[in-house]
C-alpha cells in the first residue's frame, strides 16, 4: 500500500477483498512467527493455508488458529489431509474435526488420491451444506515445488493451460499456485496485478506484493510504468 502516496501506485483494494489475493502456506510457523508475519505484512495476507496435513499433527492447532482469526484471516486444511480422510472413509469424523477446530474453509483436492468427479462433486456439496463453505474459488495445482498441475515436472509453467483456464473460467474465481518468483511475475504480467496467487511462502508475501504494485525490476514497466509506456504499433 502507497502510505504517503508520492509514487502514485497502483490502487489495491483494502481486505477483505474478492481479487489480487495472497494466499500463503503455513509449513509449521509458530505463534511468534505468524505474529512477525502479521506485524510486517499483515495488509497482504488474504487467507492462509496449512500446508498438507500440517493441522492434524500441529499440538498447539487451537491457539494458531485463534491467533489466525484475531488478524482476520480465513484459515484452511491443506488438501492432501482431505484426500487422507476420503481414502480412510472417516469423513463424518472429519466433519466434526473441522466444525471443532472452527475452521472456515476446506480444501478439496485430488492432487494425491484420484477421486472420481462424481464423487468430488457430491464432496463440495457436503461441504456446502455442512460448513456453509462451498466452491469459494477453484485452486490450480503446483504443489510446493512448482512441478506438478499448471507445471510441468521440470519446473516449467504451462502457459497454454492457464490460458485456456483464464478464457473459460473468471479468474476472479481461480487462485493460480505460484510458489516461485519467476511464476508469479508471470502471472501478474500476463493477467494482471489483482490476479489471485496461491501457496506463497511467508517470506515471500512482501516480494509478491511489490511484483503487483510494479515496484520490482520484473514488473515496472508492465504495472508501475505501463501508462506511461508508448503504445506498439
Amino acid at each position: 500500500m502507497d502510505s504517503d502516496g508520492f509514487l502514485d501506485l497502483p490502487a489495491r483494494a483494502p481486505k477483505p477483498r474478492h481479487t489480487g489475493l495472497t494466499h500463503v502456506i503455513d509449513k509449521g510457523l509458530n505463534l511468534r512467527d505468524i505474529e512477525g508475519l502479521f506485524d510486517t505484512a499483515g495488509d497482504y495476507v488474504d487467507v492462509v493455508k496449512l500446508g498438507w496435513g500440517t493441522s492434524y499433527v500441529t499440538r498447539n492447532l487451537e491457539k494458531k488458529i485463534a491467533l489466525y482469526r484475531s488478524f482476520e484471516t480465513p484459515v484452511v486444511c491443506g488438501g492432501t489431509l482431505f484426500e487422507a480422510v476420503v481414502a480412510r472413509g472417516k469423513l463424518d469424523e472429519y466433519k466434526s474435526w473441522l466444525l471443532e477446530q472452527r475452521f472456515s474453509h476446506v480444501e478439496i483436492s485430488d492432487g494425491a488420491v484420484e477421486i472420481p468427479r462424481e464423487r468430488k462433486l457430491e464432496l463440495v456439496q457436503w461441504s456446502k451444506e455442512e460448513l456453509e463453505a462451498g466452491a469459494w474459488k477453484v485452486i490450480t495445482e503446483a504443489r510446493e515445488s512448482g512441478t506438478a498441475g499448471i507445471f510441468r515436472p521440470t519446473g516449467e509453467l504451462r502457459t497454454g493451460l492457464v490460458d485456456e483456464l483464464a478464457h473459460e473460467i473468471d479468474i476472479g474465481d481461480l487462485i493460480f499456485e505460484a510458489p516461485t518468483k519467476a511464476a508469479q511475475a508471470w502471472f501478474v504480467k500476463h493477467l494482471g496485478p489483482e490476479v489471485n496467487l496461491g501457496n506463497i511462502p511467508p517470506d515471500e508475501v512482501i516480494p509478491l506484493e511489490t511484483l503487483r504494485l510494479g515496484l520490482r525490476a520484473d514488473t515496472i514497466k508492465e504495472v508501475l510504468l505501463a501508462e506511461e509506456r508508448a503504445p506498439t504499433q
